[in-house]
C-alpha cells in the first residue's frame, strides 16, 4: 500500500470492510430514495472517519493524507453520496483548522470529528462559482458583531448542517483581500433560510441546497482575521481537490472491478467476452487510466504530508482523476452492454455520480488554468 503505517493500514482495512458490507449494499437505495444516509454517517463517525483530516489535538486520528486518501476512496467506492457528505464536512472543518482561532478550533473541531456536529462550506453563489472574488454576500460590522446578508448555492450538507462556514465580502474596495470567513451556528442564528434540495443527476443521497442569510452574528463569528477568507478558501480547496481525486479513483476502481468480472462471466459463442481483443483493449485502457489517476493522486497526497506547496499537484490530481473516472465508468458501462444501462447494475450510477467531479471544487477548465499559471509564474 502507498506509504502508510501498520496502524493506518488497519484503519484503512476497517473502512474498506464497512464500505463493502454496509455502504455498497444500500448505495442503490440511497440513490433511488434521495435520502441522506444518516445511520451510515454515524457508523463512519464511530470509526473516526468524520475527523480524518484533523490532528489528534482536535479529535482527529492524526493520520497521513495518503492514508486519508485511501479511506476516502474506499468510502466513495461503496457509496459516492456518502463520500460527498463526508468530504463536504472536511471542507468546513479544514476552514476552521486553517483559518480559525484556537478558541474556534477547540469549540468546533472535536465535536465535528466525533460526528456530533456536521459542517457545510458556503462559498459558491448563484452568480459566483469559478471566481469566488465575484461573490455578492456581504458582512457589515455592527455594534454587537456583524450583519450577514446574501445567498449561497449548491451547498452540500446545508439542509442539515449544524454549522456553515460562510465566505463574505467585508471590504468591497479590497477585491479578494476584502473577503472574510464566518462561523455560522445554524441552531443559534436566526435569519437563515434553506431552500429545497436540488434534483441532481448523481450523488442523489448527498443533496445540495441554496441557503440565504439575513442575520446578526456575534463578533466571535468572524473566522480568524478579517480579510483572510479568500486565502483560507484557496488553501481549503487545495486539500479538497485531492479528496475529489480520491473519490474519483474509488469509484473508478469499483467500475474497473465490475468490468473485469463481467468480461469473464459474459459469454458470446461459448467464450467469455474477455477473449475478444476489442474487450481486452478496453480493459487495458481502463487499467492504464486508473493507474495514472491513482499514482498522481497519491503523489499529491504525499506532497501535502511533506508540507511542500501542493497547489499544482492537487489541481493535476483532480483534473486527471476526475477525467479518468468519466472514461473508466463509461467504458465499464459499455463493456456491460445493455445491462450496464439498467439500474440492476451499478454502472449507470457510477457514471452519473462521477460527472460532477469535473465541475465542483473548480471545473476541469479551472484546474487547467491553475496548472498553467503555476507552471509559468
Amino acid at each position: 500500500m502507498f506509504g502508510v503505517s501498520d496502524d493506518e493500514k488497519m484503519l484503512i482495512d476497517a473502512v474498506e470492510e464497512l464500505s463493502n458490507e454496509v455502504l455498497e449494499p444500500q448505495a442503490a437505495q440511497t440513490d433511488e430514495s434521495e435520502e441522506i444516509p444518516h445511520e451510515v454517517i454515524k457508523a463512519l463517525a464511530n470509526m473516526g472517519v468524520m475527523g480524518l483530516n484533523l490532528p489528534e489535538e482536535y479529535g482527529g486520528p492524526g493520520i497521513s493524507s495518503v492514508a486519508m486518501t485511501h479511506m476516502v476512496a474506499a468510502v466513495a467506492g461503496g457509496c459516492g453520496s456518502t463520500a460527498s457528505i463526508v468530504t463536504a464536512h472536511y471542507l468546513a472543518t479544514d476552514s476552521v483548522l486553517i483559518g480559525g482561532t484556537e478558541e474556534q478550533k477547540k469549540a468546533y473541531l472535536p465535536r465535528a470529528a466525533s460526528g456530533e456536529v456536521i459542517g457545510a462550506f458556503g462559498l459558491t453563489e448563484p452568480g459566483a462559482g469559478s471566481n469566488p472574488a465575484e461573490m455578492s454576500t456581504k458582512a457589515v460590522r455592527t455594534e454587537n458583531g456583524w450583519h450577514l446578508k446574501g445567498t449561497k448555492h449548491f451547498i452540500t450538507n446545508a439542509g442539515f448542517a449544524d454549522f456553515v462556514v460562510v465566505y463574505a465580502i467585508t471590504d468591497p474596495e479590497a477585491g479578494h483581500r476584502g473577503i472574510s470567513a464566518f462561523l455560522v451556528d445554524t441552531a443559534k442564528v436566526e435569519g437563515i433560510v434553506v431552500g429545497g434540495h436540488e434534483k441532481t443527476m448523481g450523488l442523489r443521497g448527498s443533496p445540495v441546497y441554496e441557503i440565504s442569510f439575513d442575520c446578526e452574528l456575534p463578533a466571535d463569528a468572524l473566522l480568524g482575521e478579517e480579510g483572510q477568507g479568500f486565502k483560507t478558501a484557496m488553501k481549503v480547496l487545495d486539500r479538497g481537490r485531492i479528496e475529489v481525486a480520491a473519490m474519483s479513483i474509488g469509484i473508478s476502481r469499483k467500475a474497473m472491478e465490475h468490468a473485469v468480472a463481467w468480461s469473464k462471466t459474459r459469454h458470446i459463442n461459448g467464450k467469455p467476452i474477455a477473449a475478444l481483443q476489442a474487450i481486452a483493449f478496453k480493459l487495458a485502457d481502463i487499467h492504464a487510466r486508473y493507474q495514472q489517476a491513482f499514482l498522481v493522486t497519491m503523489d499529491a497526497a504525499h506532497s501535502r504530508d511533506t508540507g511542500e506547496d501542493f497547489t499544482i499537484k492537487s489541481a493535476t490530481a483532480k483534473l486527471v482523476a476526475s477525467e479518468a473516472a468519466a472514461f473508466i465508468t463509461d467504458e465499464a458501462l459499455q463493456i456491460h452492454g445493455g445491462y450496464g444501462f439498467t439500474r440492476d447494475f451499478p454502472l449507470e450510477r457510477y457514471a452519473r455520480d462521477v460527472r460532477i467531479f469535473r465541475i465542483y471544487e473548480g471545473s476541469s477548465e479551472i484546474q487547467r488554468t491553475i496548472i498553467g499559471r503555476q507552471l509559468t509564474r
